[in-house]
This record gives structure tokens, sequence and C-alpha cells, in this order.
């Protein structure tokens, strides 16, 4: 093959992995930062605050905190997570695809669930929710096993635990502690379009760290 054809599939191989990089860039939130330079609308939530604990980076709120200026369509979204072992009140997880306040899709979790002895309310551990129509209720009752799930591998209902939330068009897959094994994955029933993402809990104070998005085209 002559050296100038060599050379051009080179550059050409370089400029496509340049492109896809930049095209799948994450960006890291500092939640503390944010918090802080009031980057975060913390109402309606309440008691937000920084956590202090060994976990850098790390805030707790009750509620659910929109992030300024942030929007998500497609890609990834990486956060840690801690919620508490209280029966039916610890909820915690992530919104996003926000049109406002209270039309979302979220995906979230009960701690309290992840080593129940009972098989079925196992598989009630990791949710998705498609408010404000379609909530965990209904969904349960008119789609008993598809929205809701078991986590594998289940962290202690008291530990902190990674989650990984792939958004792809409108299948929605969601991953815990870095497993290959899927926990969760759904069609949306919000559509696609772009919104706000956000920390997103219920009845009890959720603890959030480490986020990082990774936006796709």
């Amino acid at each position: 093959m002559p050296f100038k054809i060599i050379v051009s599939a080179i550059i050409l191989a370089c400029l496509a992995t340049t492109f896809s990089a930049s095209a799948q860039h994450t960006t890291h939130y500092n939640l503390v930062k944010l918090f802080h330079n009031d980057k975060l609308e913390t109402r309606p939530a309440t008691q937000t605050h920084v956590l202090d604990s060994s976990k850098k980076q790390a805030i707790s709120t009750m509620g659910v905190v929109w992030l300024k200026d942030v929007s998500f369509k497609d890609g990834a979204i990486d956060v840690d997570l801690r919620g508490k072992d209280v029966f039916l009140k610890s909820f915690l997880g992530i919104a996003f695809r926000a049109k406002d306040t209270a039309a979302y899709d979220v995906i979230y979790f009960r701690p309290f669930r992840f080593h129940s002895t009972d098989t079925p309310t196992r598989k009630w551990s990791v949710q998705y929710m498609a408010m404000p129509d379609f909530d965990y209720s209904r969904l349960r009752k008119e789609h008993p096993g598809v929205y809701e799930n078991a986590v594998n591998p289940a962290p202690n209902a008291t530990d902190w635990f990674h989650v990984t939330i792939v958004v792809n068009g409108e299948w929605i897959t969601v991953y815990v502690n870095h497993s290959k094994t899927e926990s969760l994955k759904v069609k949306s029933l919000n559509g696609t379009g772009t919104g706000k993402i956000g920390l997103w809990t219920s009845d009890l104070n959720g603890d959030f760290a480490d986020l990082a998005i990774k936006n796709t085209p």
C-alpha cells in the first residue's frame, strides 16, 4: 500500500476517534460546590445540606433538587447514592428529561427492599416512573414486573452504591455497582425529549455524590 494512503488512513482514524470522544464528553459535577454556588434549585426540596462524612463532594436532601443550566437527552448518568434501611420510607434516585418540575422520567431505589427475604418484594428494589401520569402504583397494577426489578448485585441497605443510568432514545437501562448485568431495562413512557436533570428523594433524606453526566448527540 502506498505510503500516502497509509498516512491518510491513520489521520482519518485519529479524527474519528477524536470526534467520538468529543461527542461523548463526560462532565463531572462537584455537588458541594454547586450547592455553595447556588447552582442547585433546592426549593421545594428540604433539608439540603453538605454531608459531613468521609465521602467527598456529597450532599443530602429530601425532595427534588434540579441542577441549574444542565440539560440531558441521551447518554449516561453516573452517581453514588446512599439511602436508609427504613421500611417504606427511603426512596432515592435520579430524575431526568424533565419538561418541568412535575413532568419527568425517574429511576429510583428502595434500599429497604435490597435484601428482602420475600422474592416478589425484593423485585421492587429499583423502579422507573414517568411522572405525572405513570407513578409506581399504576405501573405495578397495569404492568406488573415490567417497570421495577431486584438489584444485581444487591448492596447493603445503608451502604453507598454506584448507579449508571444509560439513556438511548426510548430505552433506559440501569446498572448497579459497575455490574455488566442490568438491574432494569425499560422503555420511556414520557418520550425522548431534552430536559432538566435532578436528584430525587421522597419521605427521608437521601445522600448523593460523584455525579457525572455523559451527553451523546
